[in-house]
């Protein structure tokens, strides 16, 4: 089993982490490349081409000017670490028991706009680049083109005839993943709260719930169809009638 999330806009380099253990993102050449092009866009510009205030441009300029390869501990902090907010809220990784770690590390893929697919323990340097962002680069007029059909290649030679590929990523980002590059179906678990007479997704409560079913499936060592519609955390439960082959309703 393969399981995707998206990154977050918030970073937390500063609090300690768990384990020394760290490996290198695949695709840095890449990274580096897009950074190349980054760096020669000014405050201004970085402000209109993410939409982002004064501050966060002046914030991400400085990240950028600053990022430079080689990774290690010293300049450097392992992605499932780094990131925050309510999916990683959900995951929790700080309190992830050691002897699971190397199961984090298998099982899940982080996609991302700059690094395109990280494994748990890549080590990362501070950055925002959103998958969505209309960054030129070359010839190709987006990150989607950017990457194109590079990240689904890459999953198809880590997943088995068979593997299940979960999808917990945000619209955003599993576009990034061409279904037609995929050599499995992606099953995307969705999940709804009941309010105002009807079931919705908050987005708020689901971006959390991605993250708690990612720590559900590292705890409870799940592999089948049937073993992840057994998620109950939270009050969350199956929906067989609000489902279908390749989307998986959670309720409460």
């Amino acid at each position: 089993m393969k399981i995707i999330i998206s990154p977050a806009k918030s970073l937390d380099f500063e609090s300690k982490v768990t384990t020394d253990v760290y490996t290198q993102p695949r695709f840095l050449e890449q990274s580096e490349k897009l950074n190349k092009k980054l760096k020669t866009l000014s405050r201004k510009k970085l402000s209109e081409l993410m939409k982002i205030s004064d501050d966060l441009a002046s914030l991400n300029y400085d990240r950028n000017q600053d990022w430079q390869p080689p990774f290690s501990l010293d300049n450097a902090k392992q992605a499932v670490f780094a990131f925050t907010g309510e999916v990683y809220r959900g995951i929790d990784a700080s309190s992830i028991s050691e002897d699971k770690i190397p199961v984090l590390q298998e099982k899940l893929r982080i996609l991302s706009g700059l690094y395109g697919l990280l494994k748990p323990l890549d080590l990362i340097q501070p950055y925002r680049l959103e998958m969505g962002t209309k960054l030129k680069v070359g010839r190709r007029e987006n990150l989607y083109k950017f990457w194109d059909t590079t990240l689904a290649e890459s999953l198809n030679e880590e997943l088995g005839d068979g593997e299940l590929l979960i999808n917990l990523a945000s619209t955003e980002y599993f576009k990034a993943l061409p279904k037609k590059a995929l050599k499995v179906p992606m099953i995307t678990p969705v999940f709804k709260d009941f309010k105002n007479g009807q079931y919705k997704t908050i987005m708020t409560f689901a971006k959390k719930a991605r993250g708690l079913m990612v720590r559900y499936i590292i705890d409870n060592n799940v592999e089948t169809l049937e073993e992840l519609k057994g998620f109950d955390v939270e009050g969350y439960g199956f929906s067989e009638e609000m489902s279908t082959e390749t989307e998986l309703v959670f309720t409460r």
